[in-house]
């Protein structure tokens, strides 16, 4: 979408992840910004949906996953400036712990990869950045 480059404000995004027997759900990103990385399943906030509401959409949308989310577990931004130091593209990302209720997962155009790890396995995949405090929070939040 071209209104996601140079915005006027921020952009609304929601991500999740989904917890299943101690494992969490990353996704490999197949589009910029941060192709080849992996990261959790996510997207924007369509005008009219609670964040829990687009956070269950786009997990469904983009890996074929049923869960219900339970709490937010991060806040980031993902701020990136072009060459001229202005901002390119700003999204505002939380990021919900979620119950996992059905799917295995399957790849899609937006998710070249998809695995179910434990959260210490992150630290030998490439990912965005800061995931691994993001999955470590939202087993911590699903199962204290």
């Amino acid at each position: 979408m071209a209104d996601r480059f140079y915005p006027a404000r921020p952009i609304l995004a929601v991500s999740t992840a989904v917890i299943r027997d101690g494992r969490v759900l990353v996704a490999q990103r197949a589009n910029a910004p941060g192709a080849g990385l992996f990261s959790l399943p996510g997207g924007l906030v369509e005008i009219g949906e609670t964040l829990a509401e687009a956070a269950a959409r786009e997990l469904m949308e983009e890996v074929a996953v049923a869960a219900a989310p339970i709490g937010l577990c991060s806040a980031r931004d993902i701020i990136i400036r072009d060459g001229d130091g202005r901002v390119e593209r700003h999204f505002v990302v939380l990021s919900f712990a979620a119950r996992w209720i059905s799917g295995a997962g399957m790849v899609s155009a937006e998710a070249a990869d998809i695995r179910w790890i434990r959260p210490d396995e992150a630290a030998g995949l490439p990912t965005t950045e800061g995931l691994a405090k993001v999955l470590a929070a939202a087993v911590a939040l699903a199962e204290p």
